[in-house]
Parts: structure tokens; C-alpha cells; sequence
């Protein structure tokens, strides 16, 4: 008998990167800089996981996180101290959850299917988040790169994930808000869900296109039921 895994990505989709703003903000005073030095730190952090995988030099994804802060200082000019830093790592490690996802995830609890967080960060990293965010009870196992020692987009990440849990490929969909991601899984033969977290966000298609798209979990939610 066949069982229906959903793998969460967790960054961007569970948890908000965006949650560092405010930590942002009170070191840097001005909320547009906050928010610009946010969305420069999330994009290079994955620029550095893609590069460091085209290159086969795998570290640990807090690793290209530090080093895109240390970067995205740098090119704004901000001058951040040694212990703004570590401040700010800290609040990395300690982001919360969109609010639509605790509710969405209690829900599919009360259904048979399986649900997975699966992450470029560290399982470590990851159970930290989970916990703190008070989402650890809905899921099943943690799947992360760390184990194969790649990053997505690699179809050895998607395929991992697949033997990891025994499932097969059209019993397996990823639930991701990064495109990059949909189309990974889907390159791999997997379901994919996009979470269209913005409603300006265009979808990056490449020719692959998600299954479904939902502006939040509660919409997944209604049309997995």
C-alpha cells in the first residue's frame, strides 16, 4: 500500500527569513536599509549553497549564511560589529514560523499522510528552528543535505530524500516556496507544491511548472483534502 510523504522545505517556507529584520533594524536603525540588508543576506546565503555545490565544496549551510552576512556588510557598507554578528547569527538560528503554518500542519495531522521537514541547513540547525517555532510535533523525521553532502537543486538530494524515507517518486511532493526547489523536485520526479508567499513573486519556471500552486499552507491543505 502506497503512502503520500509531504516534504517541507524549511527555510522561506516554514520559517520566515525575514524574521531577522527587526534584530536587523535595532543595529541598524533604518527599516528599508533592515529589509534590504535582509533580502541581500537570504539571496547571497543560497548563492553560496549553489556555488559551493556546482563546486563539490560542501560546509555546513550556517557556514554560507555567515559568510553572506559577512559579504552583505560589506557591500552596504554597514560596519558590523564582531558581537552584531554573533547577535544576528543567533537571531538566524531562532527565526519564527509564517502564521499560517502551525494551523495548516495541525491539520494534516488529522489526516494519514506524512509529513517531513527537508532542508539544505543542518539537521541540528534545523531541529533548533522546529522546536523553537513549536512545530517539532508534526513531523515525522528530518531529512537534510548534510547526510549526502550536497545542496538542492542536486537530484542526488531529491533521490536521498525518496530512499531515506522508502517512497516512491509520485507518493513523494515537496512543498517549497523557493522555485528553485520546485523545480529541482520536479526535475526528479517528485509532486511539488510552490507556496507562493508573495503575490508580486513570478514563478522562475525554466519549462517546469509546479503541480499546484497555494498562497499559504492552508491552501495546500484544502486541496490535499
Amino acid at each position: 500500500m502506497s503512502r503520500r510523504v509531504l516534504a517541507f522545505d524549511v527555510y522561506g517556507t516554514l520559517i520566515d527569513t525575514h524574521g531577522v529584520v527587526a534584530e536587523l533594524q535595532s543595529r541598524l536603525g533604518d527599516p528599508s536599509m533592515a529589509m534590504e540588508f535582509s533580502r541581500r543576506w537570504r539571496d547571497k546565503q543560497l548563492e553560496y549553497s549553489f556555488r559551493r555545490g556546482l563546486m563539490g565544496a560542501y560546509v555546513d549551510f550556517a557556514r554560507c549564511t555567515r559568510e553572506a552576512l559577512d559579504f552583505t556588510d560589506r557591500v552596504l557598507g554597514v560596519g558590523l560589529s564582531d558581537t552584531d554578528r554573533e547577535h544576528l547569527m543567533g537571531a538566524y538560528a531562532s527565526l519564527p514560523a509564517f502564521d499560517d503554518v502551525k494551523a495548516a500542519l495541525a491539520r494534516l495531522a488529522e489526516t494519514h499522510v506524512t509529513c517531513v521537514a527537508f532542508s539544505n541547513g543542518s539537521r541540528e540547525a534545523v531541529s533548533g528552528l522546529l522546536e523553537g517555532a513549536g512545530l517539532s510535533e508534526y513531523f515525522a523525521d528530518i531529512v537534510s543535505v548534510e547526510e549526502v553532502r550536497r545542496f538542492k537543486p542536486d537530484p542526488a538530494v531529491y533521490a536521498h530524500l525518496r530512499q531515506r524515507l522508502e517512497v516512491e517518486p509520485g507518493d513523494t511532493w515537496l512543498i517549497s516556496s523557493n522555485a528553485f526547489d520546485v523545480i529541482g523536485a520536479r526535475h526528479a520526479g517528485l509532486h511539488a507544491a510552490w507556496v507562493r508567499r508573495s503575490p508580486e513573486a513570478p514563478f522562475d519556471s525554466w519549462g517546469i511548472d509546479p503541480d499546484i500552486t497555494v498562497s499559504d499552507l492552508e491552501g495546500l491543505v484544502d486541496y490535499l483534502n
